[in-house]
Order: C-alpha cells, then sequence, then structure tokens
C-alpha cells in the first residue's frame, strides 16, 4: 500500500524515532548494543513486533507467550553457542505505522539477531523493507500475504515465515466448501483495508470460479466498523449457500451475529484471522456450522502437538492457538538456524534459515522455499457448539 511504503521510507531516513511505540515489559532488562555486532555482551537478543493492545491484541499475546516459552526452553539447553537469549517485546498497537517504528528501534538501537513477527500482513508488509534494507533476518509467524517475502518479482532475501500463504490457504477453503460442502454459489464480505483480507477474499474467488462456482456477491467493510446489516442485507438478497468472511476475529463474530439477526442461515466460512478465543466470546454461537482455515488443531493426536499443548497449558493455563504455535515455531526456526550457522553474524544466520528443510514444528514439518514460504498442510476447523473442532486436512 503506497501509504505504507511513504512511511516505511520517512523511517529509513529518521532510524532513531521511538515516539509512540511502546515497549511491553520484559521479564529481564536488555542492555541496548553498543554497535558492531547482533549479540549484546553474553546475550543474544531477540525482537518481536506484536499487536500486544488494540483490536487484535490476542494475536500479539500468543504470538509472544509462544516464543517466550520456546526461548526459555533453548536457555535451559544452554542458549545458542553457549549465550543465553533474551527478548525485547514491541507493542504495535494493531498499526503498520507503529510497526514501521518498532522494527526501526529494535535493528538500528536494540541491534537484535531477529526480528519475530508480525502476525498482521499489513505490519509485516510495514516492517518487512526494514528489515530487509539494514540486513537484519526477520522471520513473520503468521503473515500470510505473499508480498510480505516478495518485493515485486524479487523474493526479499532477509524476510521469512513459517506459515503457509494466500494463496494455498483460499485455495483450500475454496475446494472444501465446493468439493466437501457442495456449495456452488456463494458471496464475498471483504476487509478493504486489510491486506490479508484482500488477498485471500481473491484468492478464495478465483480457485471457487475455477471450480465452477458462483461468486455471487462480492461486499466491503473497513476494520473497526460495528454495523455490518447493510452489506448483509444486499448478500441475502442474491441468496447465497454460503459466506466467505476472510477477516480478523472482532469484526467476524459480529458478522456472524448480525446475519443470524436478519434471519441468515448460511454457513461463514473464513481464514485463520478468526483463531482467537475472543471469537467466540464476541459470537456467542452465532458461528455454529461455519469452517475456517488455519495452521493446527489442538486436538490433533501427534505426539508433537500434544506435549506442545501440555507445556503451553501448564505455563500459561490456557489453550494454545495458532498463533502461539506458529509463535514458538518461528522462534525455533530462528534458532535451529543460528545453531547451524557458522557463526552470529546476520549473514550467516539469514543463509542458515534459508537453508531450513524439513524442520519439525508444532504446526507441522518446515521448509523454507526459494521464495521464503513455509511448505505445509493447512487444517480446516469447524465451529461447533461455540468451540473451534477438527474437520480436514488439506495438503499442498
Amino acid at each position: 500500500m503506497q501509504f505504507v511504503q511513504a512511511f516505511t521510507t520517512m523511517v529509513l531516513a529518521v532510524a532513531t524515532m521511538t515516539t509512540g511505540c511502546r515497549e511491553k515489559k520484559v521479564d529481564q532488562e536488555s542492555a541496548p548494543s553498543t554497535g558492531g555486532g547482533s549479540v549484546v555482551g553474553e546475550k543474544i537478543l531477540l525482537g518481536h513486533i506484536g499487536s500486544m493492545t488494540g483490536d487484535n491484541a490476542t494475536f500479539g499475546q500468543s504470538t509472544d507467550n509462544g516464543i517466550r516459552l520456546a526461548m526459555d526452553e533453548q536457555n535451559k539447553k544452554g542458549g545458542i553457542k553457549g549465550k543465553q537469549l533474551d527478548l525485547r517485546t514491541l507493542d504495535d498497537q494493531g498499526k503498520p505505522e507503529e510497526a514501521a517504528v518498532a522494527a526501526t528501534r529494535l535493528i538500528t538501537q536494540d541491534r537484535v539477531s531477529i526480528v519475530l513477527g508480525e502476525v498482521a500482513s499489513s505490519r509485516s508488509l510495514a516492517i518487512a523493507p526494514i528489515a530487509d534494507s539494514n540486513r537484519v533476518p526477520m522471520i513473520s509467524n503468521a503473515s500470510t500475504n505473499p508480498r510480505v517475502t516478495k518485493d515485486g518479482a524479487k523474493t526479499r532475501p532477509y524476510v521469512f515465515r513459517v506459515c503457509f500463504i494466500d494463496p494455498f490457504q483460499g485455495t483450500v477453503m475454496a475446494k472444501f466448501a465446493r468439493e466437501t460442502l457442495k456449495v456452488s454459489k456463494v458471496a464475498v464480505l471483504r476487509d478493504v483495508g486489510n491486506d490479508y483480507s484482500v488477498g485471500l477474499a481473491q484468492f478464495f474467488s478465483a480457485k471457487f470460479h475455477d471450480l465452477g462456482g458462483e461468486i455471487a456477491s462480492d461486499q466491503s467493510f473497513k476494520a473497526g466498523d460495528q454495523d455490518f446489516k447493510a452489506q448483509l442485507t444486499a448478500i441475502k438478497a442474491k441468496n447465497p449457500e454460503a459466506i466467505y468472511v476472510p477477516g480478523y476475529y472482532t469484526e467476524v463474530a459480529l458478522i456472524g451475529r448480525q446475519a443470524r439477526e436478519l434471519g441468515m442461515k448460511q454457513a461463514l466460512l473464513g481464514g485463520d484471522g478468526w483463531d482467537s478465543e475472543k471469537l467466540y466470546e464476541i459470537a456467542k454461537g452465532a458461528l455454529d456450522g461455519g469452517y475456517f482455515s488455519n495452521h493446527y488443531a489442538p486436538e490433533d493426536p501427534s505426539p508433537v502437538i500434544r506435549e506442545f499443548v501440555r507445556k503451553y497449558e501448564a505455563t500459561y493455563k490456557s489453550v494454545p492457538d495458532a498463533m502461539a504455535v506458529l509463535g514458538y515455531d518461528a522462534a525455533n526456526v530462528g534458532f535451529n538456524a543460528m545453531q547451524r550457522a557458522p557463526d552470529l553474524s546476520s549473514s550467516a544466520i539469514r543463509d542458515a534459515i534459508e537453508q531450513t528443510k524439513g524442520f519439525q514444528g508444532v504446526s507441522g514439518i518446515i521448509t523454507i522455499d526459494a521464495d521464503h514460504n513455509a511448505v505445509k498442510s493447512a487444517v480446516v476447523m469447524k465451529v461447533q457448539n461455540n468451540e473451534p473442532k477438527y474437520a480436514a486436512t488439506i495438503s499442498p
């Protein structure tokens, strides 16, 4: 987006600007680097940029929990190359401009070795050029828009992710709707101010059309909207069999409630932006019968997942969502690369991340492809009795 590019340019020119970026307190205070390297004394400093407050606060909080769990485990094993790990988390308040400021601070002042985050694609798109131009590795845990790791046709050399991307995620739900649910006519309701939502809607629509389906109506809203009845009334008039809503949990839950108030019985379909305990708290059962694509299912019998859920519940007293899992995986992919790298220089870490193949993450086997994306499976979750239940696994 143009405003993100303009702001990024300004941030790069004013590298020390930190006004408005609020720092989340960490367990241990990390001294800023005095320059010259990515290791501060006997510690390796990591940076996490997330929406710790704002409308998507559960995304940042869950990611931070996953990163800290991975870091604590690694430190108990002796750290990396004999050095302990420390984490500095900055809150971007759910705003791309704040994410850019946070990235500049972590990279130019704190001299972090790796930047972890963001969840939202619009925020990662603000961070990526800053990490790239400063040659500091960035690993997004959950940004699925293809442009995060691509600058036009060119792969960003220092930017990676551990999640699948929207062309795959859109295909997953389009195929599930057409082949499993047997629907032939759907409506789309997208957030036009959100790169994630716009991209996912496009990929879903294109695949659904390719499979012989019809997009009966394509309506839009913006994050922060509270009233969706005009769009839903327009959709109702077209009588679709399902409604695809690739948004974040707050708006999705409200859309579900208002659809039911209008007497609409169609199943709502969506993507991984639905995954938050707040979705069910706000929806109050209105999304029952809906489906969304996601990165993992908590009830999966896999020993790797069962062990992670056990550790997470023991530490945080809650069931981990996908953002916690991906935060954990992103951190561990970074740690694994640091261990394999010949030294802890940014270029050596970058090269090692790029060479990641067959890494066993909680969210699946992670292999970084030529475009710095993770090749992996997706799951489809069904909302049943106001809870997510595993429905299917879809492979690439």
